[in-house]
């Protein structure tokens, strides 16, 4: 039989702080529904936020009446309390939450959920198992805000552990059960809040909402977090919501200050007589990369356990855990998507924090490493020439505003690897435009080929330094991997230029000396330029004896002297030819095309062990297996490295931080690593060949045969 309102609540009926409309409503639930109405209307106008001061009449009549149906249908509902009905069954919020018509739009289907259920605990279970996936809402971190309403939540398709809390308190109270939101706002080990629902059949019970446990409430992956909760601590305590003003706030994490929601705090109906004492677990989540999604996947502790982790719809805070012994390392196996990758891990004294571990930072395996380098080379290959097929199409290369055109001509056939490069700039410059077009095309036929793709760029501008500007470098970068991604060798290519393109060549050659396999300079100047870049770039100068313009002639023998003397202090290193041609001038009658056969022997070392940058004028953020920041890049500046063995060598004068790009061609990445910096060791130990230092090193250049597969941050002081 119904239960009949207890007629103290006609105690409740007190003004309503000067609202019209919550007067209206008070008016309105009495004629409509008697004292019942009356008396459940004075409830909710009495201990209402501020907030809802013009609340929409409607929405609160509604609200009432789908309320009172409710406890005269279901059996559970009626055995409450009145207390318990109008504090946990009537409210229209739960939190903070967007106020909507929530009640009608959850009663059909929330009334067929639980047709067959006989109790409220029934009916709780059966709403958390079905009511999500009708609804099509689930556990999803891109949800716009923690505190969604149903709506929001319907719209998006997604909430977090509140939203989702909202959702089955209000399909709860809506058939009559009960219900409250409860959780802490930070856990004991102040890894983040928590919301999950608490239903009252009896005495409370709680549930995790959308992550319905068959066998029952009161089980929940936060159940060991809860027994850890603080009484009295109003941060680490556990809180449950109420409508009645009970002194004490729920703590809202996303409105911090904000203490409208009453609260009471629940934490000794969790925390066990006797509190757990011992080691502190250390929690386990798998993600993607760093910003991106949960994985289900494997961690196994070697020798030791193995547990899944949690992805998708579970809550973020839904963690496996584990009792690291503090200051030893522990061997992590990882496995997903049918993979393994492994890593390190070492707890601090004290340490209680969320191991977060990223798939694309795990250790890998060299046969995996390589495996990985080739994909990802050819998904971004495909994806250049997409992109670029304009280009392509209209033998042209764009980088910003500057657009370079180009002559090819193909040698021979592809051999194995691909067809070689060669890129050959014209002369002319400072001259009008119709003079540098005839240089251009005159370059195309310059010089013939055994093998490979001969291409002439048309420089961009007319200007004396036709291929000395700063844009020059980001076409050439472009062109060649556009090449390389349609099949050409990275490490087969070769520069050569005559006269003003000859001064392209002394110009270039240092400054992007790793993308190159040898360098020919015909009759040109090298202005500031310097030779100290070219240690591991192969150098051929071609000159008349007579080209007197400008010194041509002396400062190429003196270019000469200069490099035979680097070579002198570095025997394996800076390889060069000089030939001066006796009694010829600026044009050397073709016999500077025995330099071609010369280039074509040499094959680029990606990974040479001893690398000398110097940084022109125009600076770059990579040469070989050393990178600088845009900060460090800074003209004139020198940085020497050397491999020997497993340790690296840096010295500079100019540059204290420096990034390594590794690979087991330089060294063995099995075993541990030492870097010393100016005599002073920076780093020992080993360094993890990962996806993450691939993928850098692709998006930098999208180069097979030059990308580090393991990377290193080092600094030091002066």
């Amino acid at each position: 039989m119904r239960r009949v309102f207890i007629l103290v609540l006609a105690a409740l009926a007190v003004p309503c702080f000067g609202s019209e409309n919550w007067e209206r409503f008070q008016a309105e639930a009495e004629r409509l529904h008697g004292e019942p109405g009356r008396a459940a209307a004075a409830f909710l106008a009495e201990h209402r936020p501020e907030r809802d001061e013009d609340l929409d009449v409607e929405l609160l009549l509604e609200n009432l009446h789908f309320a009172l149906r409710a406890r005269r249908e279901f059996p559970w509902a009626s055995d409450i309390s009145d207390e318990m009905f109008l504090n946990d069954v009537l409210p229209y919020a739960v939190f903070d939450e967007t106020r909507d018509g929530w009640r009608a739009s959850l009663y059909e289907s929330c009334r067929k959920i639980v047709a067959d259920c006989g109790t409220a605990t029934e009916a709780a279970q059966a709403l958390n198992r079905e009511l999500f996936n009708e609804i099509g809402v689930h556990y999803n971190t891109g949800r716009k805000a923690p505190n969604q309403s149903l709506s929001e939540s319907r719209e998006q398709g997604r909430a977090t552990c509140t939203g989702l809390s909202i959702i089955l308190v209000n399909a709860c109270r809506t058939v009559g059960v009960p219900a409250r939101a409860a959780g802490v706002a930070n856990w004991h080990d102040d890894r983040g809040n928590h919301t999950w629902v608490e239903v009252w059949d009896g005495e409370w019970h709680f549930t995790g909402a959308d992550e319905y446990n068959g066998k029952g409430l009161n089980r929940a992956w936060f159940v060991g977090s809860a027994r850890r909760a603080t009484p009295g601590d109003p941060e680490h305590a556990v809180w449950a919501t109420s409508w009645r003003r009970t002194g004490d706030h729920f703590p809202l994490v996303w409105a911090r200050g904000d203490e409208s929601v009453p609260g009471v705090e629940v934490t000794e109906r969790y925390v066990p007589a006797e509190r757990i004492h011992g080691p502190q677990p250390t929690y386990i989540r798998l993600w993607d990369t760093e910003g991106g999604q949960r994985l289900v996947g494997e961690v196994e502790i070697v020798g030791r356990a193995s547990m899944a982790t949690r992805g998708g719809r579970s809550d973020l805070n839904d963690m496996p855990s584990f009792t690291f012994a503090a200051g030893e390392p522990h061997d992590l196996r990882v496995r997903w998507n049918e993979q393994e990758r492994r890593t390190t891990f070492r707890r601090k004294l004290g340490d209680t924090s969320v191991l977060e571990l990223y798939w694309d930072e795990l250790a890998l395996s060299g046969a995996d490493a390589e495996a990985l380098v080739l994909s990802m080379w050819q998904e971004r290959a495909a994806a250049i020439i997409e992109a670029r097929a304009d280009e392509i199409a209209g033998d042209v290369v764009r980088v910003g505003k500057h657009e370079m055109k180009l002559l090819t001509k193909t040698f021979g056939e592809e051999p194995e690897g691909g067809h070689s490069i060669w890129i050959s700039m014209h002369g002319g410059g400072g001259a009008p435009t119709e003079v540098n077009d005839r240089q251009w095309k005159n370059q195309i036929r310059l010089y013939e080929l055994e093998e490979g793709i001969y291409i002439a760029p048309r420089a961009p501008t007319d200007t004396w330094n036709l291929w000395h500007r700063a844009h020059i470098d980001d076409l050439f970068d472009r062109l060649i991997e556009t090449l390389v991604a349609r099949g050409a060798n990275a490490d087969r290519v070769y520069l050569l230029g005559y006269s003003a393109g000859g001064d392209g060549v002394y110009q270039l050659a240092p400054r992007m000396a790793d993308r190159f396999a040898a360098a020919c300079m015909m009759a040109g100047h090298p202005n500031e330029s310097k030779p100290l870049g070219l240690r591991n770039l192969p150098f051929a100068i071609f000159m008349g004896g007579e080209d007197g313009a400008y010194k041509r002639n002396e400062v190429a023998a003196s270019w000469g002297a200069r490099l035979a003397e680097l070579q002198a202090a570095d025997p394996s290193g800076y390889e060069h030819r000089v030939t001066i041609y006796p009694g010829k001038g600026h044009w050397m009658d073709g016999e500077d095309a025995e330099g071609l056969p010369w280039m074509a022997e040499r094959v680029r070392d990606p990974w040479p062990s001893r690398v000398v940058w110097h940084q022109d004028d125009v600076t770059h953020e990579r040469f070989y297996w050393l990178g600088v920041s845009e900060d460090d890049a800074t003209g004139g500046s020198v940085i020497r490295a050397e491999v020997d063995g497993q340790t690296i060598r840096i010295e500079s004068e100019d540059v204290r931080r420096i990034r390594l790009r590794l690979h087991d061609a330089l060294l063995d990445l099995d075993a541990p690593v030492v870097v010393e910096a100016n005599g002073k060791v920076v780093f020992e130990g080993r360094v993890s060949r990962t996806e993450a230092a691939i993928r850098r090193s692709l998006e930098e250049r999208n180069d097979a045969a030059s990308a580090a597969t393991a990377d290193l941050v080092v600094s030091w002081k002066k």
